[in-house]
């Protein structure tokens, strides 16, 4: 019998109110400082680097992990892992799930497209340089480093702290890469900071030529109705944000199915496939959200369910809660002898994706280049909502269309960078194998990409 004092009672809540009160510390300190202000790392990174700290100072002084004590149920730092795992997914079934009302041109729908091609060549470019840097490492340096370790370059900057975890956890169980997880959660760090110092650095620069000329103080951004007249009331029988979450978590549970019957198809799978969960939830949010469409068509339900501003809402929330979980789950003893690997990884990342972004920006965005470079720098390092932080310091109220563009690009950057999850799994197993297709994909996404500049019609 299980009493309600009991920490197996309190152990997740306990960990959920100390990851919301870093969230809280982090604002007052971000307000109060300075450095932080000018610094543009987000409040979820500051909340997730308290508790790194708050962390060792209890190891330092008990000798034991923090995250462990009995006070957080059975493991914390399970615990954190499984709301990095979990938010990732739920934060994309949240977006997945805005309607949108707005017609999309066909110079926009090329913006859209390129952009999501753009998003897949950093993909590449980062996994071929970070798998090539571990492959020397382990050659040459660290006879018993696992050298496809590198690969989680572009999971850690390129698509943020859950897949990270999510692949770095395969190598881990699958591949015997002894500290998988911190190791990809490290470099997800790494990439915020990257985020921060290279966008902080940028903006600067473009200040000095004259180029900003209004800063977004706590201007906004693009506003959304909280309630119109074919969307049900704010507040009936049941809250509309309830809803809301219904709404997400019941997708989610369908993701969960799914995964679950595929997993029973093909076993052997199944840790790829449960790994894939965003792009899972992403597929069936769109499936469930094109059956209220379709049942409001034919009158079998006679409002919108669903509302932008509270989804929104809900996705920035999912991914704070991520962030700074997924932070507050690395463990330091587990990668403080691949420190300069790591610090080496983080450099390369950040250098070779801010030179690649900034070119392709010049040559395709011509009209936006500088709010499009922002965008896709703070996303292709940190996450969406860094590109957002920076976008908004030169263009905060969305006049330029680099916010949508990061919105739109979603289905066409899965469609192209699927196959790379897939050669995630193969680098352990055949890694100069890998290191080819890797190379010759990028070359293809880069030919797709500057396809009106290589093939230009010939004027008479």
């Amino acid at each position: 019998m299980e009493n309600f004092w009991d920490y197996s009672v309190w152990g997740t809540l306990n960990v959920v109110a100390v990851l919301l009160a870093s969230l809280l510390i982090g604002n007052v300190l971000k307000k109060s400082i300075k450095f932080l202000q000018d610094s543009l790392i987000p409040i979820s990174v500051i909340g997730g680097g308290i508790l790194i700290l708050v962390a060792w100072v209890y190891k330092f002084i008990t000798g034991e992990i923090m995250f462990d004590n009995a006070f957080f149920g059975v493991s914390g730092t399970k615990t954190l892992e499984m709301f990095t795992y979990h938010c990732l997914a739920l934060g994309f079934i949240a977006s997945t799930l805005k309607t949108s009302d707005g017609k999309v041109t066909r110079e926009r729908a090329v913006e859209v497209f390129n952009t999501g091609v753009t998003t897949v060549s950093t993909y590449l470019l980062q996994a071929i340089l970070g798998f090539g840097i571990t492959m020397v490492a382990a050659a040459f340096f660290i006879p018993d480093f696992f050298e496809a370790a590198g690969v989680l370059l572009p999971f850690g900057y390129g698509q943020g702290t859950g897949q990270a975890m999510n692949y770095g956890g395969i190598y881990e169980n699958e591949y015997g890469f002894d500290g998988g997880k911190s190791f990809g959660l490290t470099i997800a760090a790494l990439g915020f900071l990257s985020a921060s110092i290279g966008g902080v650095v940028h903006l600067n620069l473009i200040k000095g030529k004259g180029k900003i000329k209004e800063k977004a103080g706590a201007q906004t951004g693009i506003h959304e109705s909280i309630e119109s007249a074919d969307e049900i009331p704010m507040q009936e029988s049941i809250d509309k944000m309830t809803v809301q979450i219904a709404l997400i978590v019941v997708t989610y549970m369908i993701t969960y199915f799914i995964m679950n019957g595929l997993g029973m198809l093909l076993p052997g799978m199944r840790s790829v496939i449960f790994g894939f969960n965003f792009i899972i939830g992403v597929l069936s949010a769109t499936l469930v959200k094109e059956s209220m469409r379709f049942l409001k068509k034919k009158n079998a339900i006679q409002k919108n369910y669903t509302n932008n501003f509270l989804l929104n809402r809900a996705t920035n929330f999912f991914y704070d809660i991520m962030v700074t979980a997924s932070i507050a789950a690395i463990r330091m003893s587990m990668i403080g002898k691949y420190w300069l690997i790591l610090l080496i990884l983080g450099v390369v990342g950040m250098v070779v994706t801010y030179v690649y972004v900034h070119f392709v920006c010049g040559k395709l965005f011509p009209a936006y280049k500088e709010q499009q470079f922002l965008a896709m720098f703070g996303m292709l390092t940190g996450t969406a909502s860094t590109g957002v932080i920076l976008l908004r310091e030169i263009d905060g109220d969305f006049k330029t269309p680099a916010a949508d563009n990061m919105v739109y690009q979603n289905f066409p950057a899965i469609v192209f960078g699927f196959p790379m999850m897939l050669l995630a799994t193969l680098a352990p197993v055949k890694p100069v194998l890998t290191m080819v297709i890797l190379i010759l994909f990028f070359a293809v996404m880069n030919v797709i990409l500057f396809r009106s500049k290589i093939f230009v019609k010939k004027e008479k």
